[in-house]
């Protein structure tokens, strides 16, 4: 997997139109801008490399970078970007700001004909840590519609795609109650899935770590796995056990600015091949 994240620092960020539930107090603009430092900080000191988009005003979640498109390699074509259809209006001005950074960069894009359907990127897209499939969540801001047509351009590719039913409003993107922390294991939160989802998420792991609900909407699960550390916004016994287990480092960086807007630390990068 790559060790490059594209980040956008947080100059516009704030809360103006409720999107989840999470959404309910105005932020802090030092204090995230704080946050954001510290986060880019840990990355770098987990050995990754970080990139920056610049910030466009009135585009207050452009922070979030991991949801404006999903990032790839296949060896047919090689780097490649699927830009997203976000579900709000306002989030769908995002999407041309990141396509164009990453063509400037020489990525394939694969656009897909969504007719009004909508794909929310790393939010919902996250590949397994071998690049053997990927797992899709649908239900609240991507479409199962969305999720098949993504599917058929993956097939092309030879990737598989793992479609996953949501059904927690606070988990609302895959990557708030899926993380995984290595090739066997992975950290999910049970209560986010409808019974198939879950089952099919049992099947694809030699290793299952449950958090519990309070866990999830910690963000908990919302982490960044970088070279044996797991970057996260709290740890609790539950979380330190299960990372122990696995090898893992917790390191502690606050989002709670962030946390308002419903994301934390894994919503504010993206992945560069």
């Amino acid at each position: 997997m790559p060790d490059t994240v594209l980040m956008c620092p947080p100059t516009f960020f704030d809360v103006r139109e409720v999107k989840n539930p999470y959404m309910r107090h105005a932020i802090d603009p030092v204090r995230a801008q704080h946050q954001w430092e510290n986060l880019r900080r840990a990355l770098q000191q987990a050995g990754l490399t970080v990139e920056i988009i610049d910030p466009v005003k009135d585009l207050e979640d452009m922070v979030f970078a991991a949801n404006q498109v999903f990032v790839g390699y296949s060896e047919k074509i090689g780097k490649f970007i699927v830009p997203s259809e976000m579900r709000y209006l306002i989030r769908q001005k995002e999407v041309p700001h990141y396509v164009e950074w990453f063509r400037k960069r020489g990525y394939q894009i694969i656009a897909l004909d969504l007719k009004g359907e909508c794909l929310e990127g790393h939010g919902d897209l996250l590949w397994h840590p071998d690049h053997s499939k990927i797992w899709a969540g649908y239900g609240f801001r991507s479409t199962r519609a969305a999720v098949d047509k993504f599917s058929a351009a993956m097939h092309e590719l030879g990737f598989p795609v793992a479609p996953l039913q949501l059904v927690d409003d606070h988990c609302y993107h895959l990557d708030t109650c899926l993380c995984p922390l290595n090739h066997e294991a992975v950290l999910i939160y049970p209560g986010a899935y409808s019974a198939d989802a879950l089952q099919n998420v049992r099947q694809g792991w030699k290793r299952i770590h449950e958090l519990t609900r309070e866990e999830a909407v910690g963000f908990m699960g919302n982490g960044i796995v970088a070279n044996r550390h797991y970057i996260t916004p709290r740890v609790t016994p539950n979380l330190q056990n299960i990372l122990a287990r696995e090898g893992l480092t917790a390191v502690v960086i606050d989002t709670s600015e962030f946390e308002k807007s419903g994301g934390s630390v894994f919503c504010m990068k993206s992945l560069i091949w």
